[in-house]
């Protein structure tokens, strides 16, 4: 299953907030794949999920001691932090925002997962306007035979990462979700 992932096959699997449909974000056949089975806004990034902070060096990205500290706070965790990336080699990722939405999670089983396959682009597991599936029973209703790995994580009821971004050294909240940001950043 993980080298299937790696080599570009899409999965619908549990993350430490709610079900993700994921593609290798290394791979822009399988992102651009994960955009059309999904009916994605194409303008649209998506939320990048990475095992730890040195993965952000595979996007280019440096950040500045400051973003360090802030990011060893938030990270693992339910944040969901949007950095610059201005490199074209990425626009499949970015779509033209030059900026891209990293994260961390703190579950054990899925950090053993991006071990193995990488960062993976993980949008919520439903077609865009439609609710996020709570089981693997609404995601296959959803997506059918179109996605090959369904990985149960049983119901799944919480709520997309908190969004924030760095505008330089300072962190803006652009969407409150799972988790609460520390008042001391």
């Amino acid at each position: 299953m993980m080298d299937s992932i790696k080599n570009g096959a899409l999965a619908i699997i549990p993350t430490d907030t709610i079900y993700g449909l994921v593609a290798s974000a290394l791979l822009p056949e399988a992102v651009e794949n994960l955009y059309a089975i999904r009916g994605r806004d194409e303008n649209k990034p998506c939320i990048i999920l990475i095992a730890d902070i040195s993965e952000l060096e595979k996007f280019g990205i440096t950040p500045t001691p400051r973003q360090k500290e802030i990011l060893a706070k938030l990270w693992p965790g339910t944040f969901s932090v949007i950095l610059p990336c201005v490199n074209p080699k990425f626009a499949y990722l970015h779509r033209g925002m030059n900026s891209l939405a990293f994260r961390v999670p703190a579950k054990a089983t899925l950090q053993a997962l991006l071990q193995t396959t990488g960062p993976l682009l993980a949008p919520s597991a439903n077609p865009q306007g439609e609710p996020t599936a709570r089981n693997i029973k609404e995601a296959q209703s959803y997506f059918g035979d179109r996605i090959k790995i369904y990985l149960d994580g049983g119901e799944i009821s919480g709520q997309p990462s908190t969004l924030l971004e760095f505008n330089g050294d300072k962190i803006k909240i652009l969407r409150q979700g799972a988790g609460l940001v520390p008042v001391n950043l």
